[in-house]
């Protein structure tokens, strides 16, 4: 386990985060991934960092803050995590759940002042991963928990199997086999960043938007690990038609399953679930959620089943998923919310992509790669 973990955490730092010699870095976590966080530490001060420093969170943190605290007290922010939003070179971000539904119940109203308490942060942190190049670098990746684990269907040992295969650490050399993943997947944001107008179509899909003035972006791993996606941020008042998402759609700890929407000129008029109705209802009354902030294709075909983590499963090759909310700044989006919330579906039966009238994709595979992903 700790060559594993030492080989992990040098992947995070050579390649996803680059880290640089005199680069200040922030690692926030929970206790529970502590030996991954000495791995990382160890591997920042090889390469020079100058300062590495750590949040770690305790078991239900945020639940006790919210349900002790009175309204005065959650408007004071942490002003250590803004200053790293603001000032520091490198961002790591590591999910280690202790449980995945210790957040389900804490009051609305609380959390909405402390959401707000965190604001400029937020933004610091969007505007400055947003620029070319990354002015913070920053990456989401995941220690295996029991939680993790209990949640995808899985022994504790056959989810750190599956997440360090998805990571491709079992490779001799990861970093170059996530270099070979950003080689295959140029050609596709290339083929992207030539069309405009795009058509997602599939089982009670047909949506359409334009990408016109954005970006397509390789995700190859340097702002998740793992990785395996292209993306954009379609143009704000583009979007119509309707979308339907096969998989069930999770997001603070509350599970949508049979999410439809329908879209006209951008905007979300109609929304309705088969399960969780009065939670995406709650959603749809935030500012900016009625918009979507990114479409995207999942392209790693080593993630095979969903595990109710989207930073695998909005990567499941054969899939598309779009965020209803923030967009990315970096690929060109303006729509800013609280909230960015990923919806995914299957195209691998009668699923088809257009692009500019083409068709370019067909049940889950790219049609005119040589060499497929």
């Amino acid at each position: 386990m700790n060559d594993i973990l030492s080989k992990y955490a040098q992947l995070l730092v050579q390649y996803c985060l680059n880290v640089q010699e005199g680069e200040k870095v922030y690692i926030n976590t929970t206790t529970l991934a502590e030996p991954l966080v000495r791995e990382v530490y160890r591997w920042a001060l090889r390469a020079g960092a100058s300062l590495v420093e750590t949040n770690l969170s305790f078991r239900e943190q945020y639940r006790i803050l919210l349900t002790e605290s009175g309204p005065e007290q959650l408007k004071n922010a942490s002003p250590f995590y803004r200053q790293a939003m603001e000032e520091f070179d490198v961002f790591l971000n590591i999910m280690a759940p202790f449980n995945l539904r210790e957040d389900q119940s804490v009051p609305a109203d609380k959390a909405k002042i402390r959401q707000a308490a965190n604001e400029p942060a937020r933004k610091a942190y969007f505007r400055r991963t947003g620029t070319d190049p990354r002015e913070l670098k920053r990456n989401l990746c995941l220690y295996p928990t029991q939680a993790s684990a209990q949640e995808a269907g899985l022994s504790l040992e056959e989810y750190e199997q599956f997440v360090f295969k998805a990571c491709k650490l079992y490779d001799d050399d990861p970093i170059q086999s996530w270099l070979e993943v950003r080689r295959k997947q140029q050609q596709v944001v290339d083929l992207l960043n030539s069309r405009q107008e795009f058509r997602y179509l599939g089982n009670g899909t047909d949506l359409t938007f334009s990408a016109d003035g954005r970006t397509w972006i390789n995700s190859d791993g340097q702002t998740n690990m793992p990785s395996g996606e292209v993306y954009t941020s379609p143009v704000e008042d583009s979007v119509n038609g309707v979308v339907h998402f096969s998989y069930p759609a999770l997001y603070q700890g509350h599970a949508v399953e049979g999410v439809t929407l329908w879209v006209k000129d951008g905007y979300i008029e109609k929304w309705e679930a088969d399960k969780g109705q009065d939670f995406l209802d709650r959603i749809f009354a935030i500012d900016g959620t009625r918009r979507f902030g990114e479409a995207a294709i999942g392209t790693n075909y080593s993630i095979d089943r969903m595990t109710k983590n989207i930073l695998f499963d909005e990567k499941i090759g054969g899939t598309v998923h779009l965020a209803i909310g923030q967009s990315y700044l970096q690929a060109g989006g303006k729509n800013q919310s609280s909230v960015h919330w990923d919806m995914i579906t299957d195209m691998t039966a009668e699923g088809a992509i257009f692009a500019d009238g083409e068709k370019i994709y067909e049940n889950g595979r790219f049609l005119f790669l040589s060499e497929q992903l």
